[in-house]
């Protein structure tokens, strides 16, 4: 997959949250949605940039604060469970999925990545498949 983009807001959101223990108001946990608007994540991008799937049996998850692998390796980044997707037919809005986007509980946008190859759902049980990641390291080269 490319890389994943850290937004500006999310940015400010954690270190209001590390730093002055400020959280947003609907809970700390965040939601991964799945977005079919052609565009490639920017550090300024916000949750109005990305185009929410619709139709096809798609629904949001629940990202659980507290259930990411963070890593003690070269790279810094968290690591959650595969988020696995199973369509019921084709999406009733924009038919294909360019990637994913992550909000906080106020739905103010976190980060978001493309998928290596983007995917348009069409027959019953046609699954996708992430695994969302949080990074804030791209490591030290050797």
């Amino acid at each position: 997959m490319p890389g994943l983009v850290l937004g500006d807001t999310g940015a400010e959101m954690m270190l209001k949250a590390i730093l002055n223990n400020v959280w947003p108001a609907g809970g700390k946990n965040w939601t991964i949605k799945l977005y079919t608007n052609n565009y490639t994540p920017l550090d300024t991008s916000t949750a109005g940039n990305f185009t929410e799937a619709t139709g096809g049996g798609y629904a949001s998850k629940t990202l659980t604060n507290g259930s990411w692998t963070v890593g003690s390796a070269a790279l810094r980044q968290g690591t959650y469970a595969k988020q696995t997707w199973t369509f019921t037919g084709a999406l009733t809005g924009n038919p294909t999925i360019y990637g994913y986007n992550v909000v906080d509980a106020d739905g103010v946008h976190v980060d978001a990545q493309l998928l290596s190859q983007p995917f348009t759902p069409i027959n019953n049980g046609d699954p996708l498949s992430v695994t969302p990641v949080f990074a804030l390291s791209f490591g030290t080269p050797a």
